[in-house]
């Protein structure tokens, strides 16, 4: 990898892939360095980001950035040009739906991941799943209908990051209960999503496919 780029360390099915997006989507001079499920747990990625969590972009002075959130406004600040500056009125709604996804619809799918670190027995993990897809669904309807009002393309109106992690959030929507359908708004939009080449670029790089071909 040049040693003149920063690195972006994504992995596959993670909420990385919002960040890779990004990459794509404004041409940023970064290099995308893919794991393998696990290496985020290694003493390698661990030396980068004690967290051992993914995205993180490392840079070559020996920086470390870390969040997806954060990740997703340095590149609008650095690279993505007047457009995604956060002084508009677009950019200042693109910090709040992205601290609406990452706080509330992400943070919820904790339980889902890991349901032991929630509960002992597996009667109460089961009470914990449900009480979280209760509340997925809510979080859910809400993207929904912010993506209807908004004219149905595009999450704020028009193109952001939004865009980009809410077609993650869809895709995870995937290993649950509820099911798509009942989201025809989200539907569509992952469909618009998968027929982005940026979108493509970003799968093809994470050893992704687009789950309309999955």
């Amino acid at each position: 990898m040049p040693d003149d780029r920063p690195v972006l360390h994504v992995m596959p099915g993670t909420c990385s892939l919002a960040a890779n997006i990004a990459v794509a989507w404004i041409d940023a001079p970064v290099t995308v360095g893919n794991m393998a499920y696990g290496e985020h747990k290694q003493p390698a990625y661990l030396a980068i980001n004690p967290k051992g969590k993914v995205p993180a972009v490392s840079f070559p002075d020996g920086d470390v950035l870390t969040e997806l959130s954060a990740i997703l406004a340095w590149l609008g600040a650095e690279h993505g040009g007047p457009g995604y500056a956060r002084d508009t009125k677009l950019g200042r709604r693109e910090a709040e739906a992205l601290s609406f996804m990452t706080t509330e619809v992400h943070g919820t799918y904790g339980p889902h991941f890991a349901a032991d670190k929630f509960a002992r027995s597996d009667a109460a993990q089961a009470e914990v799943k449900q009480a979280t897809y209760d509340k997925l669904r809510g979080h859910y309807q809400m993207l929904e209908d912010t993506l209807s009002s908004s004219g149905g393309d595009w999450y704020l109106g028009e193109r952001s990051f939004a865009d980009a992690f809410l077609y993650v959030l869809v895709r995870w929507l995937d290993q649950t209960p509820l099911s798509l359908a009942d989201y025809p708004a989200l539907a569509a939009h992952r469909d618009r999503m998968e027929a982005d080449q940026g979108v493509r670029t970003a799968l093809a790089r994470q050893d992704m496919t687009p789950m309309a071909a999955a």
